[in-house]
């Protein structure tokens, strides 16, 4: 089985998939002019300027559940998690050095490819009856392939698909295992005694870390969002500040580390099993791989919270995708693949989340682990709840009909809503078969991706019919159509007049 797993991975992430990605990255970069480069500076003044100035909300309409800090927050929330730091530790033991320079190559094109993503899921949100929006891939599927492209009921097909891709990393998760992992080995928990019972330590971690999902995700949404807006930056921040300390320990060893980032990047140097060959090829495809699972470019995962949000035009919430994956790769994934090469542990023989925590506490002893333990767990804790809000919004548009069965589906997945991550940790310590565990990583991740950037290529005229009139409004490039739609219910409702 762990074979075919990793054939079958080794297939849906090889050239087809791999192309797909970085053509379609080249194909909106060049096409918007390089927008995510010319307008560097105006994407950063207009997201993380906002919010330290306290203006992340001031361009908000009454359209919309959330607000735009709210989304962003909900969003990197569910990006910003355990691949942030065992998926590049995991990136770098594999792939070297050279994987972080992929990783950074990656997520210039994702910052394009995200920004089109969360603009279509706003163009083509739906509106509820009760004045609450949604969105994400499934409804630009049904909107703008099945009604603008005229698919027909054909939109259906790449809908479900992506819809059991996205599905399959409910109820195959790594999340839990990982943080149970860092945790159990920063205290030194190993099996516990508990009357006839033997239970081990990462269990029982997996256990609390359940009750705080089930905790987290009581509410819904609104709830996620209003708790992420508060929880997010202080994760973020206090792991930015570990990072920075990492590299002030080890100054002297930042310039060979960044050397070696881009001499390996063309050498294919890798560190597994001491120092193994790896061309090229498999570096590209291990950074470009670790980078989608960490920042979610082309994923489809973020339109579906980013939709919520209260935004006077799609692209304005677009550019907030942009900070999305600038921040969660150059940023904190930088901030882990640097802090391994500079700790020296990325040639111990071990990966993911123990080979991260060995690299903190080479620097910082015990008190590094700790943190890193804490970090973990909030991370893991805000994946989970960014992710229970885009299996709500594919939940949400199959039950559009209010049935006795949509009805009952709802309640079984809110009341077992945290418990897959728990069962599958507690299945891989028991049989132990954690070795495979990035393999599936891959596979769940490799499905959507690739419905997700087929479907934003074909409906890119509409990104960049939006994309021109923001210029128009923003920058003053060409002319403002005052009448035309911003949002695809106004279209059709101008249409029906």
């Amino acid at each position: 089985m762990i074979q075919f797993l990793g054939w079958l991975d080794g297939i849906l992430w090889g050239t087809p998939l791999l192309v797909l990605i970085i053509g379609a990255g080249i194909y909106f970069t060049v096409r918007s002019r390089f927008f995510q480069f010319r307008h560097f500076g105006f994407i950063m003044k207009n997201t993380i300027g906002k919010i330290f100035t306290g203006k992340a909300d001031a361009d908000e309409t009454k359209t919309g559940t959330i607000t735009p800090f709210q989304a962003i927050s909900t969003a990197i929330g569910g990006t910003v998690g355990f691949g942030n730091i065992a998926g590049v530790a995991t990136a770098v033991a594999a792939g070297g050095a050279g994987a972080i320079f992929w990783m950074w190559m990656s997520a210039l094109l994702g910052m394009i490819i995200k920004q089109v993503e969360v603009t279509l899921g706003l163009y083509y949100r739906h509106k509820r009856a009760d004045g609450t929006t949604t969105g994400g891939p499934t409804y630009y599927m049904e909107y703008g392939l099945g009604q603008e492209k005229h698919w027909g009921k054909a939109w259906k097909i790449p809908a479900i698909i992506f819809g059991i891709g996205i599905f399959s990393t409910y109820f195959v998760t790594s999340s839990t295992l990982t943080a149970s992992q860092v945790v159990a080995g920063a205290f030194n928990l190993g099996s516990l005694h508990i009357g006839s019972f033997t239970v081990e330590g990462i269990i029982l971690v997996g256990v609390v870390i359940t009750i705080i999902d089930y905790i987290i995700t009581d509410g819904g949404i609104e709830k996620i969002a209003s708790i992420f807006s508060k929880l997010v930056p202080f994760m973020s921040i206090l792991y930015l500040l570990m990072g920075i300390a990492m590299i002030f320990a080890n100054a002297g060893n930042v310039p060979s580390v960044f050397g070696s980032i881009f001499h390996d990047a063309f050498t294919g140097r890798a560190a597994v099993g001491g120092f193994a060959g790896a061309t090229v090829s498999s570096m590209i495809r291990t950074g470009v791989t670790r980078s989608v699972y960490s920042n979610e470019a082309g994923w489809g995962t973020s339109p579906m919270i980013h939709s919520s949000a209260r935004t006077p035009h799609p692209v304005e919430q677009g550019i907030w995708g942009s900070f999305e994956v600038f921040f969660d790769t150059f940023i904190v994934c930088s901030i882990t693949g640097i802090s391994i090469l500079l700790s020296g542990q990325w040639t111990n023989g071990t990966n993911g989340g123990t080979l991260a925590i060995s690299a903190f506490q080479s620097s910082f002893g015990l008190i590094g682990s700790i943190l890193l333990s804490v970090i973990m767990i909030i991370f893991t804790c805000t994946t989970s709840g960014g992710w229970f809000t885009y299996y709500l919004s594919i939940l949400s548009h199959m039950g559009r009909k209010d049935t006795k069965f949509n009805r009952i589906l709802h309640k079984i997945f809110y009341a077992f809503r945290a418990l897959p991550g728990l069962l599958w940790t507690i299945y891989l310590v028991k049989t132990n078969n954690q070795g495979f565990i990035w393999t599936i990583v891959d596979i769940t991740s490799a499905v959507p991706t690739f419905v997700n950037v087929f479907t934003i290529v074909v409906l890119s005229g509409t990104y960049f019919r939006l994309l021109k009139d923001f210029k128009a409004r923003k920058f003053g490039v060409g002319k403002v159509d005052p009448d035309m739609p911003l949002f695809y219910e106004d279209k059709v409702v101008k249409e029906s007049r």
